[in-house]
C-alpha cells in the first residue's frame, strides 16, 4: 500500500487513546486504495483486543492467529461488507446499494458479537447508496451499535448527506507526489524503462490505482493508435470506429478512462512540434477534448460515442485538415 500512513498513523492514535470514533469517511479519489485500507482496519480490529491493549505500531500487526485464518478466508462472522451486486442476466453490476442491502446490515447489529471485541461494517462506497439506504444509515449512525465501528468508502464526499458526513471522523487520502510515485512503480513494475514510467506517473495524476491500470492497459499501444488518426486524419472514419470499440461499454471504462487520461499530454506533444501559427487549432482541440471529459465524468454516458468525439479531435489536427482551414 501507498499513500496510507497518514491515514493509518491517525487511527491507530485514536485506538491507542481509547478514543475510537464510531464512524470514519474514507475520502479521495477513487484508485487511492480506500477500500484496501478498510480491509486492513476491519482486520486489525476482529484480530485484537480492546482499544489500546498492546504495543502495535502498525495494521499489518499479526493479533489472533484464528480470527485472522477466518479473515483470510472471507469468513469472518463480525465484518459485514456491503457493495453494488452484480445483477442476475448480466455482468454488469447494479447501480445503487440497495435499501434491502442496508436493512440486512442493520438486522445483524442486533445479533449478539459471536467472535472477538468488534463488528466492522465496510460500505464500498457509500456514495452507491440510493436514498432510502442513505436516510436507513443515518438512522443507524445517529444511534450507533455499541462495538461497532463503520467504515465509509467515499470518492465524492461532497455528494453525501451533510449529516451523514457530520456523523464521521473524515481520513483523506490525498494523491501521492510524482517522486514517491515513480519510485513505488519503479520497484513494482522494473520492465518499464523510465521514459514510459514517467508519462504514466503523470497521466496518473498521483492515484497509485490508476497508474497500475495505465500499466496493464499498455500505454504505449494506445498512444500509437490516437496519434495514428491525428497523423493521418483517419480518412474514411475506420480508426476512430475502432477506438469506439475499443473504449464503448462497462466493461472497457478502465480503456476509456485510460484515453481520457493522456490524450491531454498527447496534444500538448502536437502542439510543442507545430509551428506557431498552427498551436491555436491544438489548444482548441484540447478544450474540446477537456469538455468531453468532463460529460464523461459526471456520470451516465456513452463510453463509444466519447471515444469517437475524442477521435474526431485528432482527426482535425492532421495536416491535410489543417491545411483545408
Amino acid at each position: 500500500m501507498i499513500g496510507h500512513e497518514d491515514a493509518e498513523q491517525a487511527f491507530l492514535e485514536a485506538w491507542k487513546g481509547g478514543r475510537l470514533h464510531h464512524a470514519w469517511l474514507l475520502a479521495g479519489p477513487q484508485g487511492m486504495g480506500k477500500a484496501g485500507f478498510a480491509s486492513r482496519v476491519s482486520r486489525f480490529l476482529v484480530t485484537h483486543g480492546p482499544a489500546g491493549t498492546g504495543d502495535v505500531t502498525s495494521l499489518d500487526d499479526p493479533g489472533d492467529p484464528t480470527a485472522r485464518k477466518l479473515v483470510d478466508a472471507g469468513n469472518h462472522p463480525e465484518i459485514i461488507h456491503l457493495a453494488r451486486q452484480p445483477k442476475e442476466k448480466t455482468k454488469d453490476f447494479a447501480r445503487n446499494i440497495t435499501i434491502d442491502q442496508v436493512r440486512g446490515m442493520i438486522r445483524r447489529q442486533h445479533l449478539s458479537l459471536s467472535l472477538g471485541d468488534w463488528r466492522v461494517v465496510i460500505i464500498d462506497a457509500v456514495d452507491d447508496l440510493e436514498t432510502d439506504g442513505a436516510n436507513a444509515l443515518l438512522k443507524t449512525l445517529e444511534e450507533p451499535p455499541a462495538k461497532t465501528l463503520f467504515l465509509l468508502v467515499s470518492h465524492s464526499p461532497g455528494r453525501l448527506l451533510p449529516t451523514i458526513r457530520s456523523r464521521c471522523r473524515t481520513l483523506r487520502f490525498q494523491p501521492v507526489g510524482c517522486d514517491v510515485m515513480t519510485a513505488w512503480l519503479h520497484d513494482i513494475r522494473s520492465m518499464l524503462d523510465m521514459a514510459e514510467l514517467r508519462a504514466i506517473v503523470s497521466a496518473s495524476g498521483g492515484v497509485p490505482g490508476k497508474a497500475l491500470a495505465l500499466v496493464d492497459s499498455d500505454v504505449a499501444a494506445m498512444e500509437k493508435k490516437l496519434l495514428a488518426i491525428a497523423s493521418s486524419g483517419d480518412p474514411g472514419n475506420r480508426l476512430r470506429e475502432a477506438l469506439a470499440r475499443e473504449v464503448g461499454g462497462t466493461s472497457n471504462r478502465a480503456r476509456l478512462e485510460l484515453v481520457i487520461d493522456i490524450v491531454p499530454g498527447l496534444l500538448a506533444q502536437l502542439a510543442r512540434q507545430r509551428p506557431i501559427a498552427e498551436i491555436a487549432p491544438v489548444l482548441a482541440q484540447w478544450d474540446r477534448v477537456q469538455r468531453n471529459a468532463r460529460d464523461a465524468v459526471r456520470g451516465s454516458y456513452d463510453g463509444a460515442m466519447v471515444g469517437f468525439e475524442i477521435g474526431n479531435c485528432l482527426a482535425e489536427l492532421a495536416p491535410k485538415a489543417m491545411a483545408a482551414r
